[in-house]
């Protein structure tokens, strides 16, 4: 049997210097591979249709197109790559902004090249991986007048379990033997409840307020 394949990663931000530090960090592990570097936002969104990565490091603060326009345009146009927001400062406002563009993770610099690999790995199996201050940002933006999760119906709270493990609304669909339009209304029940905008915020709400169980 052949090797199976690596996790095709890259790296965008305005310092080369961190770049390359990511692809010092990317030598040590067998299942990943860096196979492009950008500088800003247009250059990744140029660089993902040629080398069609798996997983993206975005920083968030760059020249030209930012991290948070980059990361809207990349979810759109190419739904199957994740991308993990990387940058060298906290604010709540960046962490909503980088969700709500469609980031799968938040995470800050200088995490150690061990986190940053599993949350690589994370990602690339479509499960979100936040850092604390970024959880604790997307719980203080939540509606704090009740207790979080508490008007959720029973099939919901399992159909927010399936989210939490990676699961698309096909997939859901199939658990729960339900037509893909049932599992896209559960979906967006779930998010209207929690008040987040989608899934990866509706997770990290979730965890945080041990509505499910982690994967």
């Amino acid at each position: 049997m052949g090797e199976p394949d690596r996790i095709r990663v890259m790296a965008v931000d305005d310092h080369e210097i961190f770049r390359g530090g990511i692809r010092f960090m990317m030598l040590a592990f067998d299942d990943i591979e860096l196979v492009a570097e950008a500088h800003d936002g247009a250059e990744a969104l140029q660089l993902c249709g040629q080398v069609h990565p798996d997983v993206v490091l975005m920083d968030i603060m760059m020249s030209a197109m930012d991290g948070i326009e980059a990361t809207k345009e990349i979810r759109q146009r190419y739904p199957g790559v994740q991308v993990l927001a990387l940058t060298s400062f906290y604010d709540r406002d960046l962490v909503k902004r980088a969700m709500q563009a469609g980031a799968i993770g938040y995470l800050l610099k200088g995490i150690p090249k061990d986190k940053l690999a599993e949350a690589i790995r994370s990602a690339h199996a479509c499960q979100p991986t936040l850092a604390m201050e970024a959880l604790e940002a997307l719980v203080q933006a939540s509606d704090s007048s009740h207790k979080v999760g508490g008007d959720l119906s029973q099939r919901e709270r399992e159909v927010l379990q399936y989210l939490a493990e990676g699961l698309s609304n096909a997939e859901i669909a199939d658990r729960l033997v339900v037509s893909l339009g049932a599992a896209k209304y559960h979906v967006g029940n779930i998010l209207s409840k929690l008040g987040v905008t989608n899934r990866t915020e509706a997770v990290a709400v979730a965890l945080q307020h041990d509505l499910v169980s982690r994967p």
